[in-house]
């Protein structure tokens, strides 16, 4: 099979696998088969591309072309290819967990949620390997609108709430800053196509570029970039799977994604010179306001939540340093932080489905009577908080690199203050976990660690966050190509 053609199988793939959900939907064990059987194929396919990419091949295929020279057409790159391997990769992982916390939870409408989940996944992709802004921004539109019942999944007042606000700021940011800015691309660029350098004519003065890029940055809701970042802590109504998808798989990594590729590839280096310490200075506030805020909620999802918010404006930061070594550092944060996060996720909905606890003053002793989830919350933080031996490190390396590199001092001092406040609201968890007495609630009411499914889930993201702190080769080599470095 061409590789060309192996683009169209891995948008299919999930599809189908939609198709095969809805008709086992009356029968739970044929439904997760169809679900795994899926994601594991998805992901041999997807890495399929993997070779050929490394090699410099650039896979693509023009779906059609609704208006001439604005085609819905795909490309695979390598920023595209890692964002890839990232969403089948963690699917897979996800649906062993969602086995385990939706049965055991006594979920309903769990067909509806495997089968919205595909089609999540089939957008992501079709994201992933857009060739263009108008493919992106499509594709970008249909996952917000597959996640919302996923948003809504519980069904209650509040979830229809949280639903609203995730519907409203990310379609209003799309629809007032984003499409206007794709319309202006295609207008002075005659053309939407992701290049190498940048699209963007060279008589464009330096306001029309800061401008441009602001429509582009806000409008792109999903990298949470504040003031519009309220959608994803309303969206942690969904039960944990959903909010996995939210925070690691799909949705922001989908947004942050966006971000890199529109400055790579649409604006490039020489365009934005000079035009991005405002980006920079928000990110920044993003940061440390986002951990801030997590540093004082008593929910646990909560503060997960604030953490994600502050972690997205990492790589948004990295890309406004303007420098190849921060560039590679936000590509790998991205495969890093989806690691991270989502194996604290998993902790969090493994708590809940063993314990009923969501908040932090309930997690005394926690860690005597669920070992296994809490070191892996433990290997998760370590990587929020960018330590050794998780991925984290990695990306903060490189993003520290390329600040110092620019002689950046605004982003370093950003990133030092950011990681003491990781640290801040992430090891007092643990502290709680190990260190302090149980509850007496928790000893009247003893139990142990959540079922299988979620423990295998929570222990191969956990290692999957250590092993590429050891292996980053791949990612590295990816990120490396996308910025031109041997």
């Amino acid at each position: 099979m061409s590789a060309d053609s192996i683009i169209a199988v891995s948008l299919l793939l999930p599809l189908i696998g939609a198709f095969g959900i809805a008709l086992a939907g009356k029968s739970p064990n044929l439904r997760e088969g169809v679900t795994l059987l899926t994601a594991a194929a998805l992901l041999a396919c997807v890495f399929q591309l993997l070779e050929p990419v490394l090699n410099g091949a650039r896979p693509a295929l023009v779906l059609l072309e609704p208006l001439p020279g604005l085609p819905i057409a795909f490309q695979v790159e390598p920023l595209g290819m890692l964002f890839a391997l990232v969403a089948s990769g963690l699917w897979i992982v996800n649906s062993i967990y969602s086995i385990g916390y939706m049965r055991d939870n006594g979920e309903e409408n769990q067909t509806r949620f495997y089968l919205s989940f595909a089609l999540a996944i089939a957008a992501t992709l079709a994201i992933a390997f857009s060739a263009n802004l108008l493919t992106l921004f499509l594709f970008y539109e249909v996952l917000t609108l597959i996640t919302y019942p996923l948003v809504t999944h519980a069904g209650t007042s509040e979830a229809r709430g949280g639903g609203r606000t995730y519907l409203a700021i990310l379609m209003g940011t799309s629809i007032i800053f984003l499409l206007p800015a794709v319309i202006y691309v295609w207008h002075v660029a005659g053309t939407t196509d992701f290049r190498p350098g940048g699209i963007l004519p060279d008589n464009l003065d330096t306001g029309t570029i800061v401008i441009l890029l602001a429509l582009f940055m806000f409008g792109i809701g999903k990298a949470a970039l504040m003031p519009f970042h309220r959608w994803l802590p309303a969206a942690m109504v969904a039960p944990t799977p959903v909010s996995a998808l939210l925070h690691a798989v799909a949705v922001v990594k989908a947004g942050v994604f966006s971000v890199v590729k529109v400055m790579m590839f649409i604006f490039g280096f020489d365009q934005l010179a000079g035009s991005t310490d405002w980006l920079a200075a928000i990110a920044g506030f993003t940061i440390v306001a986002a951990s801030l805020v997590a540093l004082s909620a008593v929910n646990l999802k909560r503060r997960l939540a604030y953490s994600t918010i502050s972690q997205l404006s990492y790589i948004i930061l990295a890309a406004a340093i303007l420098a190849p070594l921060s560039m590679i550092g936000a590509a790998l944060h991205i495969a890093a932080h989806a690691l991270g996060k989502i194996t604290l996720f998993f902790a969090a909905g493994a708590i809940y489905t063993a314990s009923h606890k969501t908040e932090i003053s309930e997690l005394d002793g926690i860690g005597r009577r669920m070992p296994w989830t809490m070191a892996a919350f433990g290997i998760g933080a370590l990587s929020m908080i960018g330590l050794p031996p998780a991925a984290g490190f990695v990306s903060k390396w490189y993003l520290v690199s390329g600040a110092m590199d620019q002689a950046h001092w605004f982003a370093l001092a950003v990133v030092l203050l950011s990681t003491l406040l990781n640290a801040g609201y992430f090891m007092p968890i643990v502290y709680r976990a190990y260190l302090r007495p149980l509850t007496a609630e928790a000893e009247a009411h003893p139990h142990g660690e959540a079922p299988l499914p979620i423990l295998l889930a929570l222990g191969l993201t956990a290692a999957g966050t250590v092993a590429l702190f050891f292996y980053p080769d791949v990612p590295l080599a990816l990120a490396r190509q996308m910025v031109n470095m041997p």
